[in-house]
């Protein structure tokens, strides 16, 4: 069953992606909860002509994306945690991650990041998705609290 996803499906595409599913994960899921059409000749028709019209937008928020990614790449961002010795009393989140880079002047939501859960101190990389084209990876350091 080839669908049009409508907005970005974790694992699957992202928004305006034309994808083939299962029929009953399409029908019982997809199409339902709003994620997806089906993919009619007319539906890819329109898509293709909004794909057209939509490509020198794109460019500009593709360049403003590359900006912020060497933005994050010069960053150097340490997190204190309470720790006795080197490991945490809890863990190093993707909030976590987000609250530093907030903390520093960028916003990114925190379902953009990749990084797993963190329960030592020292250095270690998350990747931060800004485009579907855009991907930077960003490192950061746990440090224990004094």
């Amino acid at each position: 069953m080839e669908l049009i996803l409508k907005q970005d499906v974790p694992n699957l595409g992202f928004k305006d992606d034309v994808v083939s599913v299962k029929p009953g994960y399409g029908r019982n899921f997809l199409i339902p909860q709003g994620f997806a059409q089906l993919a009619t000749p007319s539906a890819k028709k329109v898509l293709a002509e909004n794909l057209k019209q939509r490509a020198h937008k794109e460019a500009k928020i593709v360049a403003d994306a590359k900006e912020k990614a060497e933005a994050l790449k010069a960053l150097e961002i340490k997190i204190t945690a309470k720790a006795g010795g080197e490991k945490l009393f809890g863990s190093i989140t993707n909030i976590d991650i987000a609250d530093a880079l907030a903390k520093s002047g960028h916003e990114i939501e925190r379902k953009f990041i990749t990084s797993g859960i963190v329960k030592r101190t020292g250095k270690y990389s998350a990747t931060v998705r800004l485009h579907r084209d855009v991907v930077v990876e960003l490192a950061y350091e746990i440090v224990a609290e004094n």
